[in-house]
């Protein structure tokens, strides 16, 4: 499998990209759930799903959460396979549809897609998880299922979708003038 050096290029500027805007951004979106914080970071690697196809999207994903977890995360690996989980639900839906047919309508079916199948899989994924990582009972996370976990990925998967929407043309066209995307890729 050859790759473009641009390719290359553009893929770590946007793993570099997420990583800094998870060392910056983390906002408590449910304050009874000080563990489950938002960054911005799946926008990024939304992006590059939807540039370089859904592979690239559990690539950066994999990229952005380790070095997520051996500089500033105090979650280890279970933080880093959550975030991955993540990530890829929301992203990969998006990256598929769009790659498939490269229109507003078909990124927002993926992005809604995404929302859904990212909160799905995190109920799944916090109730098996979040017992080992919080030392707790998984009935103690059942309970919080509802009220915290559901919402909070619910809006996560809002607030990116909403954010990639805005921002892909712009970036997607400043990279083009700087030479670092081909115009159909």
């Amino acid at each position: 499998m050859k790759i473009a050096t641009g390719k290359i290029a553009a893929v770590g500027m946007l793993c570099a990209l997420a990583f800094v805007v998870t060392a910056l951004i983390h906002i408590k979106l449910i304050p009874a759930a000080g563990f489950l914080t938002y960054d911005p970071k799946d926008v990024i690697i939304a992006i590059g799903g939807f540039l370089f196809g859904p592979v690239y999207v559990l690539i950066i994903s994999l990229i952005v959460s380790f070095l997520e977890m051996i500089t500033i995360s105090e979650s280890g690996i279970i933080g880093l396979v959550m975030q991955v989980i993540a990530t890829c639900a929301f992203a990969m839906p998006a990256a598929i549809l769009y790659k498939k047919n490269r229109t507003r309508k078909e990124a927002a079916i993926g992005l809604a897609l995404g929302i859904v199948i990212m909160t799905a899989v995190m109920v799944i994924w916090n109730y098996i998880l979040t017992p080992v990582y919080m030392g707790t009972s998984r009935s103690d996370v059942a309970t919080m299922l509802v009220p915290i976990i559901i919402p909070f990925n619910a809006i996560k998967g809002l607030l990116n979708a909403a954010l990639t929407f805005l921002i892909y043309k712009p970036v997607v066209t400043a990279l083009r003038k700087l030479g670092v995307v081909k115009e159909r890729e």
